[in-house]
C-alpha cells in the first residue's frame, strides 16, 4: 500500500507572503517521508467541502511545477483536472512539460469535472454532463496520440488538431500515467478500463462494488484488471498527536485487502511538518507491507 498527500487548501496562517516557503518545506518533507504521490486540486475557487469559496486557491499546474522544483522522487498530479478547463493540446503540453522538468514524475489526473460555479465565475464554458464525457473520451484518445510518434492530424466531435506535434516528448514511457477520477459506473469506470493506467474513487460504502464494476468493464474491454492502479481518496487523519494512527492503519489494511494500491488525501489542518514526521516514522513504513 502506498500513500499520497493531497494539499487542497492554501489559506495558511502565514498568508500569501509566506506560502511559497511553507509549501516548499511541506513538499520536501513529504518527499523525504516516502509519500508516493503529491497532489493538488484543480480548482480556481475553493470548494464547499474544504472551506469558503473565497479562500486562497492556487492554479494547479503552476503549483505542481513549483513543487517539482522542491522534490526529487514523489509523483505529481491533480485530483482531478476537469476536462473542460483546458484545451486538450494545452493540457498535453502542460503534462509533458511537467514530466520533462520533474524527471519523469508527472501523472495526468483527469475527469469530467463538476464545478459550475467557478467555471461560470471565471468565464470557462461549462458544457452539459453528456458533452463533458464526450470531450473526456476524445481527450484521452488525443492525449495518447500526442504521446506517440504520430504527429498527424486528429479530428473528433470536439477536437480539431491539424498537427499533433509534441516535442520534447515525455520522459515517462510509454507516456505519463493517466489516472481517471470518479466512480460513475456506466461511463467513468468504463473509460478507466479503456484508457486509464489508474483510477481514483472515494472510499465509500460502495467501494467494493465499484471495483467489481471496474473489473467487469475490464473484461468487456479485454483489459487486465490487475494492471490498473486502484487508488482511493481517504483523509489522512491520525489526530493532533498521532493518537488515531492505529485507526488509519487498520483502514488502510482493509483497503489493501480489497485490492487498493494507494490512498491519497489531505491532512486535517494542512500538511504540518510534525504530522508528516509521524507518517515518515510510524505510518508509511508499516503500510508498505500491506
Amino acid at each position: 500500500m502506498k500513500l499520497g498527500l493531497q494539499i487542497p487548501d492554501f489559506t495558511w496562517p502565514g498568508g500569501p507572503a509566506r506560502l511559497g516557503s511553507e509549501l516548499a518545506a511541506a513538499a520536501r518533507a513529504a518527499d523525504d517521508a516516502g509519500f508516493e504521490y503529491l497532489a493538488v486540486m484543480d480548482h480556481f475557487f475553493q470548494i464547499p467541502s474544504v472551506g469558503p469559496v473565497e479562500n486562497d486557491m492556487l492554479e494547479a499546474y503552476t503549483t505542481l511545477g513549483f513543487l517539482a522544483g522542491h522534490t526529487e522522487r514523489v509523483k505529481l498530479l491533480t485530483l482531478i483536472t476537469g476536462v473542460h478547463y483546458r484545451r486538450p493540446g494545452l493540457l498535453a503540453k502542460t503534462i509533458t512539460t511537467l514530466d520533462v522538468l520533474s524527471g519523469g514524475r508527472a501523472v495526468l489526473g483527469i475527469g469530467a469535472g463538476w464545478n459550475e460555479e467557478e467555471s461560470r465565475g471565471l468565464g470557462f464554458p461549462f458544457p452539459p454532463t453528456g458533452e463533458r464525457f464526450e470531450l473526456l473520451a476524445e481527450t484521452l484518445r488525443f492525449m495518447r496520440k500526442m504521446w506517440s510518434d504520430d504527429d498527424g492530424p486528429f479530428q473528433s466531435e470536439h477536437i480539431n488538431a491539424e498537427r499533433s506535434l509534441n516535442v520534447p516528448q515525455a520522459l515517462s514511457k510509454p507516456h505519463p500515467p493517466i489516472m481517471i477520477g470518479g466512480g460513475g459506473e456506466k461511463k467513468t469506470l468504463r473509460l478507466v478500463a479503456k484508457y486509464g493506467q489508474a483510477c481514483n474513487v472515494f472510499n465509500g460504502p460502495d467501494l467494493e462494488h465499484k471495483l467489481e464494476v471496474l473489473r467487469g468493464h475490464c473484461e468487456a474491454e479485454g483489459r487486465d484488471y490487475d494492471e490498473i492502479t486502484k487508488t482511493v481518496y481517504h483523509f489522512m487523519d491520525i489526530g493532533p498527536n498521532g493518537e488515531k494512527a492505529g485507526e488509519l492503519k487498520a483502514e488502510l489494511r482493509r483497503l489493501a485487502g480489497l485490492g487498493v494500491h494507494a490512498a491519497i488525501g489531505g491532512m486535517p489542518g494542512g500538511p504540518r511538518l510534525d504530522t508528516i514526521a509521524i507518517f515518515a516514522k510510524d505510518i508509511i513504513p508499516e503500510v508498505a507491507s500491506y
